[in-house]
């Protein structure tokens, strides 16, 4: 599978991290813990098109938005995810 980066053009899958998901936000502080579990652990395993979280360590370091089938691997978008790694260490 290859990714075109809006920065550096077409590149090999093993430049990219995968994150995950790129629907689901962290629980607000003082969430139930059922909010909690359900953010952890429950998860959809879409057959088909999903958006996801990918992180261009290889190249540019940017965070990425893809859109793909995970069916086919077709990447039907790819655009930047502003504020993606931020969001993620920020405690």
């Amino acid at each position: 599978m290859r990714i075109v980066c809006p920065f550096c053009g077409e590149r090999e899958l093993g430049e990219f991290t995968c994150l995950g998901d790129a629907k689901p936000l962290r629980p607000a502080a003082g969430a139930s813990e059922d909010e909690v579990f359900d953010y952890v652990y429950l998860r959809d395993n879409i057959a088909g098109e999903t958006s996801e979280h990918w992180y261009h360590g290889g190249g540019c370091r940017a965070w990425l938005k893809i859109t793909r089938n995970t069916l086919t691997h077709e990447i039907s978008s790819v655009e930047l995810a502003a504020g993606v790694g931020a969001r993620q260490v920020a405690k």
